[in-house]
């Protein structure tokens, strides 16, 4: 008999957690274990809303200190959270909507031999933030600091003390557009948080 997999499931509720263990701990090709032996695992099943701050935190940690390969069952996956899954090890993207059993089985046996899982969509964006990537290299540094006008406009209500959900309204945006343009601000520039792109725009004279 070939060895089996071994797989950690964590998930933010019962039910996802009780789903998946069930499932999982049926399969021959499968061998659960708990979340206190992750670092001896395989592969590793995290099942969330979505990649918020504690989330992203969690998984960065795991894959600093273990290096296991994460399958994510995600409620939402938005533009800024492609970079963000690749650089905390996951390796498959599953949407929730369409996470069945036998999708999840493949993706963590895909994991365990090093391979991976992604939705065609988020294949499409990583290339083009890659693309994005190498067009800022080689674009001259007056070009990679210049704001866009949405970008300033974001940037104008920020420094007004608004939040994000007021800005969307504002702006007439959706919330995740208003995280996304930051996020492209934030990795564009290299600025850390809200305060200091705020600061960097009143330098440059924008806002």
């Amino acid at each position: 008999m070939e060895k089996r997999v071994r797989v950690v499931v964590q998930a933010a509720d019962h039910l996802s957690l009780a789903g998946l263990t069930s499932f999982l701990g049926s399969r021959p090709e499968i061998a659960l274990v708990g979340v206190d032996r992750w670092a001896g695992a395989d592969v590793a099943v995290a099942a969330v809303g979505a990649l918020s701050e504690e989330v992203v935190a969690g998984l960065r940690r795991s894959a600093a200190s273990t290096g296991v390969p994460v399958v994510l069952v995600l409620d939402e996956i938005g533009e800024a959270d492609v970079m963000t899954a690749v650089e905390c090890r996951v390796v498959a993207v599953l949407p929730r909507a369409g996470a069945t059993g036998d999708r999840v089985l493949r993706s963590v046996l895909a994991a365990a031999s090093g391979g991976g899982v992604m939705p065609p969509t988020m294949v499409a964006e990583l290339l083009d933030h890659v693309r994005r990537l190498q067009r800022q290299l080689v674009a001259p540094s007056s070009e990679r600091g210049r704001l866009t006008g949405r970008e300033v406009e974001v940037l104008r209500l920020m420094a007004d003390g608004l939040d994000t959900a007021e800005i969307a309204t504002t702006l007439s945006y959706s919330e995740r557009t208003i995280k996304n343009v930051f996020y492209g601000i934030t990795s564009r520039l290299n600025l850390r948080n809200r305060p200091h792109a705020v600061a960097y725009a009143l330098r440059k004279g924008v806002i």
